[in-house]
């Protein structure tokens, strides 16, 4: 039996994915079931419990398989990125239809109808996926319409095989989004969930945590002397977090000192981390 990450696999003593049977030990394997995030953000838990810790979050839209459903809890995997978890089992929903559309802008409505006077019925991030069915036009602003019958702005939508060219630029619309531990949508965000996220609107799926993104992401990197060899969209490592280098010496990153995504001189973050944290671990390009 190989060893894996649990984050990353299906499996416990009593229960595991059925792609892992001979692979891990576990009483019974069961095939997953395709379900989707039907809510706008839905976290995912450490374990079936309301004050478990969140790991991550889910988006509308996103795809999941679901390995069991106990107690008003989902025990799921993420088909995007792999993470596994749990969910309250009243996020998810059926894969009726096929997503055209991806949220494009950090944050957006749901109204109930096309008319922007209307009460909103719910929020988006970007990232969550949708169906658009239809459009119609209200005083001069423009909507699409979702098989719900709710509205979105159309201009705040891109067709999904539409993607940013580049990534830096997607994270820096982030900027003043609040921190938030296991955050990863445009409502609050943690260090790797804003590289995650950012990547993936350039159509490059990662993975979650920043170990992981540091193992995996791009090529490791000799910054130089003074970090002179590091440039835009460069990524710099600590242990626990990661920052994303907009220029030769400027990085954006969602932090716990400002609790929010900010810009920081990469010398001054490391004159301020080091005595915590030490130096940075290791540097990538994506």
């Amino acid at each position: 039996m190989t060893a894996r990450d649990a984050r990353l696999h299906a499996f416990r003593s009593d229960l595991a994915d059925a792609r892992l049977k001979g692979e891990v030990v576990a009483d019974r394997f069961v095939a997953g079931r395709p379900a989707r995030i039907s809510a706008s953000v839905a976290d995912v838990r450490k374990a079936p419990r309301p004050d478990a810790g969140v790991n991550t979050q889910l988006l509308f839209g996103d795809d999941v398989l679901v390995f069991e459903v106990a107690e008003g809890w989902a025990w799921i995997q993420a088909e995007r990125d792999g993470y596994v978890g749990y969910v309250a089992d009243t996020m998810l929903g059926g894969r009726d239809h096929a997503p055209t559309h991806i949220v494009s802008v950090p944050r957006t409505f749901l109204y109930p109808g096309p008319d922007l006077r209307f009460p909103v019925s719910g929020q988006l991030s970007i990232g969550s996926m949708v169906m658009v069915t239809g459009a119609a036009e209200t005083r001069g602003t423009h909507y699409a319409l979702l098989p719900s019958g709710e509205a979105l702005i159309a201009g705040h939508l891109q067709p999904v095989a539409e993607t940013a060219a580049d990534y830096v630029a997607v994270a820096e619309m982030f900027l003043g989004t609040p921190y938030l531990w296991g955050g990863a949508s445009g409502f609050g965000i943690d260090c790797s969930g804003l590289v995650q996220l950012a990547m993936r609107m350039a159509s490059r799926d990662v993975l979650r945590d920043s170990d992981m993104q540091a193992a995996t992401i791009g090529e490791p990197l000799d910054p130089g002397p003074e970090f002179s060899g590091l440039r835009r969209g460069d990524l710099v490592f600590w242990k626990g977090h990661v920052a994303v280098m907009t220029d030769a010496e400027t990085m954006i990153h969602a932090n716990g000192h400002t609790m929010l995504v900010s810009r920081e001189g990469l010398k001054d973050a490391v004159a301020r981390i080091g005595y915590l944290y030490g130096g940075p671990t290791g540097f990538r390009r994506p």
